[in-house]
């Protein structure tokens, strides 16, 4: 199971974002994975946050851990805890240190080099190395296909020699 978010473009341009707790399963005839819709949530603009903070702390329970809630009554609002303006709005966090550490192993056992000299000997000019560093970190710490790779976890990581990759 795992909290889904969809979004719907509206006629006027604006795009609307919707949570959904989902589950995939296996399709009988087709054997593909079909996510089920357990739960609608509705509006990620219109939702009861402490609706969610109460079934966080409700799995917590089960799971033998304790959940910790930034905003809670009594400890002032998000911004007054961490000194950002009441209209601030993180908008993407990326993954430093894994990838760091997998680009300097890669460095260090020379492996990279190895690549680049092959594409070089070859006269090829598309960044296969680069590619082949961002799927053998992906495998390494957030398992996922090729697509998977391009289309949701490099937008993740803070590897910036790889942000100009395209899948083709």
């Amino acid at each position: 199971m795992y909290l889904r978010t969809t979004k719907r473009k509206n006629k006027d341009g604006s795009v609307v974002e919707y949570y959904q707790l989902a589950h995939n399963e296996r399709h009988p005839e087709t054997k593909k994975p079909v996510a089920r819709i357990i739960h609608n949530f509705g509006r990620t603009d219109e939702l009861d946050r402490d609706d969610l903070v109460r079934l966080c702390r409700s799995i917590a329970r089960v799971c033998g851990m304790t959940v910790v809630d930034p905003i809670a009554e009594g400890s002032g609002s998000a911004s007054d805890l961490d000194g950002f303006p009441k209209d601030f709005r993180l908008i993407q966090t990326q993954t430093l240190g894994a990838p760091l550490v997998i680009e300097a192993l890669w460095n260090r056992l020379g492996i990279g080099k190895i690549f680049h000299d092959i594409c070089k000997s070859k006269k090829l000019h598309v960044p296969y190395e680069r590619a082949l560093f961002a799927m053998v970190a992906n495998r390494l710490t957030d398992p996922d296909s090729k697509r998977g790779l391009w289309e949701r976890w490099l937008s993740t990581v803070y590897i910036p020699s790889c942000w100009s990759l395209k899948l083709e």
